[in-house]
């Protein structure tokens, strides 16, 4: 009883499917999975670890083939909302503006608001009382309250620039 091993030797599980699934898999094996040119010899591939690398290959197509229907999708959404906008004001003159239009003319002030962004030199007051503060924090940086003075000068020459500002807008 004990001459024998309980279990056969070399024997492994074999998933039985169509062989031109068979093949197909062998052929994405072959072409897709083995390492190019390495110094290490290749293991041989139980079913089951062959499988799971099917399985993750194929995962990662249908992902890739997801993204790439979402964006199709989200640009033909897209170009359906410009015509519904473009078809809109006709429509619109009898109840108001749609929702589209309205979406269409924010996007369009949106950009144009973009554009407008500059950044403008200070003002040589502003610039002077800015470094003074921030060369008193740090030869006090233990002892902030110690630069209070300089705090206090550069709020003075920004309500300045505040009330320029205003003024000139107002005006």
């Amino acid at each position: 009883m004990g001459a024998q091993e309980s279990k056969p030797q070399g024997h492994s599980w074999k998933v039985r499917s169509k062989p031109a699934l068979k093949y197909a898999f062998d052929m994405i094996f072959r072409i897709d999975l083995m390492p190019k040119k390495t110094n290490m010899a290749i293991k041989p591939q139980t079913d089951a670890s062959r499988s799971r690398l099917v399985e993750q290959h194929i995962q990662a197509r249908v992902a890739e083939e997801l993204k790439k229907l979402h964006q199709k999708e989200s640009e033909a959404l897209k170009l359906a909302h410009d015509k519904l906008a473009d078809l809109a004001p006709s429509d619109a003159e009898e109840k108001g503006p749609s929702r589209y239009s309205v979406g269409k003319e924010i996007e369009a002030l949106s950009s144009k608001l973009e554009q407008r962004k500059q950044v403008r030199e200070l003002p040589e007051g502003v610039e002077v009382a800015r470094n003074n503060v921030i060369r008193c924090l740090r030869e006090n940086d233990r002892k902030p309250l110690v630069c209070y003075d300089e705090v206090e000068a550069f709020k003075a020459e920004v309500k300045k620039l505040e009330k320029e500002w205003i003024n000139r807008v107002t005006a």
